[in-house]
């Protein structure tokens, strides 16, 4: 029992932090900014989602080259994993913005430039996963899911991190329109927020290990037949 503990120790930290997050980013308070007011609560969400969805999708390019240099499908498995899961923070990233949105700028939806590459970013990955059930062979989908992958990831961290600051738009962070950590952010905020990060980042970490054991459980089950 104390090894299992032991093993799990970061399962448990994480729904400590989750937690953590829902029940002190309704109790503690909050700065008054101007036209945020109540919704800057959502930084806990929105935000730390997205830093999940980054740090998954770059465990996930990891083993997308450890595949193309050993061809060991066991990588092809944590990539996709990786890919999955990130795609589902992503879309509750994009989603939550939506609604931020809506009480921000007036509406759920703006055609904003970091809404159009984030949603592009998006379905390229869904285009991912499109392009692996296309192929049956398992080695041969590995190959083309990893330079995919690959080239992907760059592809996603211009469309989301240097596009949208070329562009006039009303998210943080753009255009000379200051980042969140140029606001100001009480040491309350900061005592929920950075939690938040490593909390969700965890449970992304945690959901992508089971997909993980299942695909290798099916994998194996393959190969033996």
């Amino acid at each position: 029992m104390n090894t299992l503990l032991h093993k799990n120790w970061w399962k448990y930290l994480s729904v400590a932090l989750l937690l953590f997050t829902i029940i002190g980013g309704m109790l503690l308070p909050a700065p008054r900014l101007p036209i945020l007011n109540e919704t800057i609560r959502n930084l806990y969400f929105h935000v730390p989602m997205w830093f999940g969805m980054i740090l998954l999708l770059l465990m996930s390019l990891v083993y997308s080259i450890k595949y193309l240099r050993g061809y060991n499908l066991q990588h092809d498995v944590v990539a996709s994993a990786g890919v999955e899961v990130a795609l589902w923070f992503g879309v509750l990233g994009l989603v939550t913005g939506m609604v931020w949105a809506k009480f921000t700028w007036g509406e759920y939806w703006s055609n904003d430039p970091k809404q159009l590459a984030s949603a592009v970013g998006l379905l390229m990955y869904l285009a991912y996963f499109i392009l692996r059930s296309a192929i049956d062979d398992d080695d041969k989908r590995a190959l083309v899911s990893a330079v995919y992958n690959v080239v992907a990831f760059f592809v996603f961290i211009v469309l989301i991190g240097i596009l949208p600051r070329l562009a006039n738009s009303l998210h943080p962070g753009a255009d000379g329109n200051p980042a969140f950590g140029q606001y100001d952010l009480d040491h309350w905020m900061r005592l929920v927020f950075y939690p938040a990060i490593l909390g969700w980042t965890l449970l992304g970490v945690w959901l992508a290990s089971l997909l993980v054991r299942l695909r290798l459980l099916a994998l194996s089950g393959r190969q033996d037949d």
